[in-house]
């Protein structure tokens, strides 16, 4: 079986709803997207090692991933009892960190060293991440951080794929991505 497709059973068997492998190019960034996380409409903002401004400078993370050639895209797609539904938000947030986690346990086994693996926003790998209180990390070889962080705009980047950013109404859609260089995979 080819890299691409091992890793898309790969995302799919741990539980994602959709995934494919797309050529680096194709990633959309903008720095806007870390100006609006410096709005902090989300509370992360500077309080999450995971986002900004802790998670580093935009423009060596936007280098960062414009230097791998691959990128695993995999989604979660989760239903809402209304679009109000806030808790069932958080719940499915959850649920993709915990898929994240999963997918990052098997990425050694299938990628090269140096691969970067990203997720929705937020880490949320914690209850309450330790920041605010000046501690470390509690899992700081876990943590993952923001796919928005890097500057990458989900929306444009997921364009002409089988992964769609809006999946209808009463529905919340998560991401994460993996870059890799396709010469070592």
């Amino acid at each position: 079986m080819p890299a691409d497709e091992r890793l898309i059973q790969m995302a799919l068997s741990e539980g994602a709803t959709k995934a494919t492998v797309i050529p680096g190019g194709q990633v959309a960034l903008s720095k806007d997207f870390r100006d609006i996380c410096a709005t902090n409409a989300c509370g992360k903002y500077g309080r999450c090692y995971m986002c900004p401004p802790d998670v580093g400078d935009i423009e060596p993370l936007m280098d960062k991933v414009r230097g791998f050639s691959r990128a695993l895209v995999y989604q979660t797609i989760s239903p809402l009892e209304d679009s109000f539904d806030y808790e069932g938000m958080v719940a499915a947030g959850h649920n993709h960190v915990q898929l994240s986690q999963r997918i990052q346990n098997k990425l050694p086994g299938l990628l090269p060293q140096g691969f970067l693996h990203l997720t929705c926003g937020g880490c949320r790998l914690c209850e309450a991440c330790l920041k605010p209180q000046g501690l470390p990390c509690r899992f700081p070889d876990r943590a993952l951080p923001s796919v928005e962080s890097y500057g990458i705009d989900v929306y444009n980047t997921v364009k002409g794929t089988e992964l769609k950013y809006i999946n209808g109404p009463d529905t919340v859609t998560y991401f994460g991505m993996a870059f890799f260089d396709s010469k070592e995979a």
